[in-house]
């Protein structure tokens, strides 16, 4: 990739580091223990909270334009939303319209992730992130920026007996957490962030979101 079409260490070190956070949210998963797929409450409870939701567009895969992953994705929320809206970054969308977007991210395999300022506790842009554009994912992965990006409270637990090794939770996977040698999975679940796209995509159902508490005893 041509490095005007990433971000530099020194553009993340100014704008970033330090003044926001970003949490991960696992989104349309199956979740461990129940016979449900998991209805967006993390996000959808971020949302609801707001007197105004806007949609708009991706910042870093506009600048960075590595990927395909669709870029009517960010979603503003309140003040940030008023922004948004009146430097036409964004439209008003109501509820439903915020969550199929979100739905159409993780579809596309993309980790979606909530945002706050330094010193604030409430979210302000619930952002769909890849790691090839996302300035917060490429702080992590190659910046070494772990302060960017907090890990889920949830984590992935892989089946064994039912995983057929087929690889395709790899390609999903933006945190290296997965990698295929000789035809074998192999996964390290200190790497992962619980953002749960590997869930959806695995053809056998071997994987599942549990919390991060419990991973241990579930390796026993």
């Amino acid at each position: 990739m041509p490095e005007k079409r990433d971000w530099t260490r020194e553009e993340l070190q100014r704008d970033y580091v330090g003044q926001m956070t970003a949490v991960t949210l696992p989104v349309e998963i199956k979740m461990e223990g129940t016979n449900r797929i998991f209805d967006f409450n993390q996000a959808e409870a971020i949302l609801k909270k707001a007197n105004l939701i806007s949609l708009g567009d991706c910042i870093c895969r506009n600048k960075v334009q590595a990927c395909d992953g669709p870029i009517d994705v960010c979603l503003g929320i309140d003040k940030e939303a008023e922004i948004m809206i009146s430097k036409g970054k964004g439209r008003k969308v109501t509820l439903n319209e915020a969550l199929f977007a979100l739905k159409q991210s993780h579809d596309a395999g993309l980790v979606h992730m909530s945002y706050t300022d330094k010193g604030e506790a409430e979210p302000f842009i619930i952002c769909s992130c890849c790691a090839c554009c996302c300035h917060s994912l490429a702080g992590l992965m190659r910046f070494d920026f772990p302060e960017l990006v907090v890990e889920s409270d949830h984590v992935a637990f892989q089946n064994e007996d039912d995983c057929i090794h087929c690889g395709a939770c790899v390609d999903r996977c933006h945190f290296n957490a997965r990698s295929m040698e000789n035809g074998t999975l192999n996964y390290e679940p200190s790497k992962c962030f619980g953002c749960g796209v590997c869930v959806s995509t695995c053809p056998v159902e071997a994987i599942s979101m549990v919390k991060r508490s419990e991973i241990e005893s579930r390796k026993d």
